[in-house]
């Protein structure tokens, strides 16, 4: 069971909202296209976690930090 449920970046939804008005340069194009793709893998994941039958906690999107680097843990799932 989804502890915490995953949402679209910011990034993601700025560029998504951009790409609809306008032409981007292809470098943003392509980042568009990389973040839209790892988004929607990671919607892929979640359904194959749903059906998990043991107790256990699905945390989404954790934003770490250690020693002055920042960084992301798509999915955490702990169990006992």
């Amino acid at each position: 069971m989804p502890y915490k449920s995953r949402n679209e970046s910011t990034e993601l939804i700025i560029l998504k909202s951009l790409n609809t008005r306008m032409v981007l340069s292809t470098i943003d194009k392509q980042h568009y296209l990389n973040l839209r793709k790892g988004y929607e893998g990671e919607l892929q994941f979640d359904s194959m976690t749903e059906i998990l039958e043991n107790e256990c906690f699905i945390l989404n999107d954790l934003l770490l930090k250690l020693n002055s680097t920042i960084f992301q843990i798509d999915s955490l799932i702990i169990s006992s």
